[in-house]
């Protein structure tokens, strides 16, 4: 917030401490307590035996000669500041009770000062209780004089009091945070003695100033203060105000709290905040067996770069928090942020310990096509990848990977620069190159003969990713792709066993230049996550042979958990345009579609829509069952696919299915095994990895 560096105050601040100690733990001034009960006991024989004439001057106190009035003692109440730690400062008073006396030639008795405990001390009678101003007048204002009347508990009329008990009832007119000293004086009246306590009223909050707060909303303090403007100041209710501005700190995991308040005459408040700012950002690498500092092979650039933290900030430890995420999210470290005091005061060092982890490796591994169409070995596949997940030191991937199968096969290379270097919008870099042969049943189904038929594609392209707002992401791409179908032999085919074209363009394969967008919200809540992903195809038509055409998907999915159980709805859509081949069609049935068909057995369409809707239940440990429901539709656009395959082989182009099934959340992932019934009585077994698509 603005600071007020242009106000100035010559005036004498009363300081108002920041320490934990409770205003009525006064052991230093008990001892002086029990002198002015002791001296009102003294007086009061004085008076009996030597027959000394009072004469009552006001209503306030005893104007006798000072020569003849030795005991007239008075208590003030002074303010005394506690060194303590910043965080633990509320506005508690300590008083302190000091008796004085007038000058006098006289000595009082002998020096002699009774100081006995607390428990079994004589008690003095007191015939009336006042308030009053430090001057010994009224206060002007009467609900002031009530509320130190009210903050008495002992002291009252025809009272018999004690030191420790006078002592008490200061603190609580301290305490009750409105005055900022209290005296109580003994005179002498014709009905006896009079107890006054003379108290100074706290100034009325006529400004505020706030010094040393930057990241402190002004409206905050603004709200904070608003019902005290005009009002006296009380001090209970500024050292919860504190205590809020502090709580702000913390509920926000910054480091700022603060470390002062001075009250001026004219009743201006001035806060004084301490915010520790970053002073400097170090990295310092440790070996992971010794923990001993070591050379890292990351660039410190590289890791510096993911913090949202920067130099001159306030730091905070839930930005910290969130910064650790990020640099650990890149899998190649394990990192802690050590804040230490910097020389300058009110300044920190970030010392950011890395220990790094191994970043090359190789695997292998087997899965299940989720393509497969007859039985479960037909879909089975191997895969064989090698992995660098740091090249030259800056994150940057490289993955080269194998998969084969008895249908599927993939050969694929990426390089990923997931943060371009000079790119201050955290965009990344893909570059791939893959030749794949996936199977082309889902749209065509097998051949007459019962051969199947693949679909080959050889692709080659680069793509952009970079987050656009909070909770999404885009991504845009171009790549180059050459498809066409092949039979069992790898030999290419234009049509199928129906007379029905493979390729659109009626050669062996289709040459095509996609432009590719799509837009990712994988966000959450805490009633459930929602899902939200868009993309977008586009063939770009440079060569007069080349496709062109438009291709529109979307996917969404809510969870809601509803008590021990979680509700999941997903909704999926698409059409295509223009001049596509027939693969590009879109596939209903399937694992991940109309359970209990097989795959691409609803229908192939030119548009789609498929819905699903299913409830799972934790079961025991790691496993749960899941009942479901899926519904999918092809829009009436099967006969608008070129060579219409789902009417050659009487795909009915809507259709639902149901069942039971259980998932088991294993270190190869979510495992799925569904048994599903169709409308047509059918049943089925499904078996995949993963969340369903």
């Amino acid at each position: 917030m603005h600071q007020n560096d242009g106000v100035c105050f010559t005036s004498s601040p009363l300081k108002i401490p920041l320490s934990q100690t409770p205003a009525f733990q006064l052991t230093g001034t008990r001892h002086l307590a029990f002198q002015l009960i002791d001296s009102l006991r003294n007086r009061f024989n004085i008076v009996k035996h030597h027959q000394f004439n009072v004469s009552a001057q006001s209503e306030l106190g005893v104007r006798s000669s000072t020569r003849r009035s030795p005991l007239l003692c008075f208590a003030s109440v002074s303010l005394a500041a506690e060194k303590q730690s910043i965080g633990r400062s509320p506005l508690l008073y300590s008083a302190s009770l000091s008796l004085t006396q007038p000058d006098s030639t006289e000595s009082t008795q002998d020096g002699h000062l009774a100081t006995a405990g607390r428990y079994g001390e004589e008690r003095v009678l007191v015939g009336e209780v006042l308030v009053r101003n430090k001057d010994g007048e009224e206060l002007e204002r009467k609900d002031l004089e009530m509320e130190a009347l009210n903050a008495l508990k002992a002291c009252g009329a025809n009272s018999a009091l004690t030191a420790w008990e006078v002592q008490e009832d200061v603190d609580r007119i301290i305490d009750s945070g409105y005055f900022s000293s209290c005296t109580p004086v003994a005179v002498d009246s014709r009905d006896g003695i009079r107890l006054v306590f003379q108290v100074e009223p706290n100034q009325e909050l006529r400004g505020l100033v706030c010094e040393g707060a930057n990241v402190l909303p002004s409206k905050f303090l603004e709200n904070a203060f608003r019902d005290g403007h005009g009002k006296v100041v009380n001090l209970k209710c500024l050292d919860q105000v504190i205590s809020s501005i502090n709580g702000w700190y913390m509920d926000r995991g910054l480091f700022g709290l603060v470390s002062g308040v001075d009250i001026f005459s004219g009743g201006i408040v001035r806060i004084k905040v301490a915010e520790s700012e970053v002073n400097d950002i170090s990295v310092r690498f440790l070996d992971r067996k010794t923990g001993e500092p070591t050379k890292g092979k990351t660039k410190p650039a590289t890791i510096l770069r993911q913090l949202t933290t920067k130099k001159g900030q306030v730091y905070s430890r839930l930005q910290g928090k969130r910064d650790v995420d990020a640099i650990s999210a890149m899998g190649l470290m394990d990192v802690s942020i050590l804040p230490q005091s910097a020389g300058d005061a009110g300044k920190v060092d970030l010392i950011m310990n890395v220990v790094e982890r191994p970043s090359g490796r190789f695997s292998a591994g087997a899965g299940i096509s989720s393509g497969i169409t007859s039985d479960l070995l037909s879909g089975l596949f191997g895969s064989f990848a090698y992995s660098e997940r740091n090249l030259f030191g800056k994150n940057q991937k490289l993955n080269v990977s194998l998969e084969r199968g008895q249908i599927d096969s993939t050969f694929r290379i990426n390089y990923t620069d997931p943060w371009i270097e000079g790119n201050d919008k955290q965009t990344s870099r893909t570059i791939t190159v893959q030749n794949s042969r996936s199977s082309g049943t889902l749209v065509h189904g097998n051949q007459h003969d019962n051969s199947s038929l693949s679909i080959g594609r050889v692709t080659a392209g680069v793509e952009f990713s970079r987050p656009l707002r909070p909770k999404w992401s885009g991504t845009a791409g171009l790549f180059f792709q050459r498809a066409g179908a092949y039979d069992e032999k790898r030999n290419p085919l234009i049509k199928d066993f129906y007379g029905s074209p493979l390729t659109a363009s009626g050669k062996l394969y289709d040459d095509m230049l996609l432009a590719k967008v799509e837009g990712v919200y994988p966000g959450s809540d805490n009633k459930g996550s929602s899902m939200f992903i868009i993309n977008m195809e586009q063939g770009l038509p440079v060569m007069p042979d080349w496709l062109y055409f438009n291709r529109v998907n979307a996917r969404v999915s809510k969870s809601v958990k509803l008590g021990p159980a979680r509700l999941l709805l997903r909704l999926s859509g698409g059409h295509v345009v223009g001049n596509f081949p027939p693969h590009e069609a879109f596939a209903i049935g399937g694992t991940n579609s109309v359970r209990g068909y097989k795959e691409g057995a609803v229908g192939s369409g030119q548009s789609y829509v498929v819905g699903s809707s299913e409830v799972s239940l934790k079961m025991l440990g790691p496993v749960e069952g899941v009942i479901f429901a899926d519904y999918g539709h092809d829009l009436w656009s099967g006969p608008n696919v070129p060579g219409n395959p789902a009417g050659a082989r009487n795909k009915r182009g809507s259709g639902y299915g149901y069942g039971i099934g259980i998932r088991l959340n294993s270190p190869l992932g979510l495992l799925r095994l569904e048994y599903a019934f169709n409308d047509r009585f059918a049943k089925r077994l499904h078996f995949a990895f993963g969340n369903p698509k």
